[in-house]
């Protein structure tokens, strides 16, 4: 099921991107095809997926709210544009292609992150069929999400972490907020729109913050036993970079069992919700056996 539905969903996050891309193009055409090249540069399009599928488990349709989907995937690859610059992690690859900065130049490539984190906030305000109240709140779930006590936060202190050997708390503090937070604001946004309860919308919170610290352990691991070609950029980046992760923390072995941990206590947080969240339960699995 798990393989199915997340091909169908990415299928129409990929179509969504393009079509909303192209909307409304912007002035300069070689700003356009830079947001371009790293919007559709493939990837899993987990962020989106996790708001539909949140919408489904709390008694909506997902797919209504594909045009909100999208916008967190634009607010996802603006950040990795960023991320990659050369004042930042300095990488030369993503998702198995030139890094934006390395084809359109750093300048270039940060006004196409810019436009992207921007025209994100474009397409939550042109969602269609949601009361004007429930989408102020998911735009401000969001922005909260990704600004300087969310992703950007993060970021912050991982520059200031870069060489030194910082302790656990530090490290699970950055990684709540320079990757935790989008995929809990993902979640909660799409159990908002979808008209989550407070029951289930407090049960679908604790999912996404085991889910996101499920996944970057599990990225951690990866850095050190996954295969380049299979993730798309260079392994041992970490390494390299002298970061800190939950492997050098602790040990590979560690590791793993504190990712599997956290899947199972996003397990153990969909049970009140049923069925509903059976897509939502197998994502978590997945989270612990990937490869890349």
């Amino acid at each position: 099921m798990l393989k199915a539905e997340w091909e169908k969903r990415r299928a129409l996050v990929e179509e969504g991107l393009v079509r909303e891309l192209r909307t409304d193009e912007a002035f300069d055409a070689r700003l356009a095809e830079s947001m371009e090249y790293s919007l559709t540069a493939g990837g899993k399009r987990l962020r989106p997926i996790l708001l539909m599928a949140a919408a489904d488990a709390a008694g909506g349709r997902g797919e209504d709210y594909l045009t909100s989907a999208c916008a967190v995937e634009m607010i996802h690859t603006y950040s990795l544009v960023h991320d990659d610059l050369p004042a930042m992690d300095d990488d030369d690859y993503r998702r198995g292609k030139l890094t934006n900065h390395k084809v359109y130049g750093a300048g270039l490539a940060t006004l196409a992150g810019d436009a992207l984190l921007t025209m994100a906030f474009e397409l939550l305000a042109r969602q269609q069929g949601v009361p004007a109240e429930t989408m102020l709140r998911v735009v401000r779930e969001i922005s909260e999400a990704v600004g300087a006590n969310g992703m950007v936060g993060g970021q912050a202190l991982d520059l200031a972490s870069e060489g030194k050997r910082i302790d656990m708390d530090t490290l699970r503090r950055m990684h709540m907020a320079k990757t935790g937070a989008l995929f809990r604001a993902s979640v909660r946004s799409g159990a908002i729109l979808g008209g989550a309860d407070e029951a289930q919308l407090a049960a679908l919170t604790e999912y996404a913050e085991a889910f996101g610290l499920a996944f970057q352990i599990t990225d951690d691991i990866l850095d050190v036993t996954g295969d380049a070609a299979a993730i798309g950029k260079p392994v041992g980046s970490d390494e390299r970079n002298h970061k800190s992760t939950y492997v050098t923390l602790t040990s590979l072995e560690e590791a793993k069992r504190l990712a599997r941990e956290a899947a199972d206590r996003a397990h153990e947080a969909l049970a009140p919700l049923g069925g509903k969240a059976a897509f939502l339960d197998e994502l978590a699995e997945y989270l612990v056996t990937r490869d890349r």
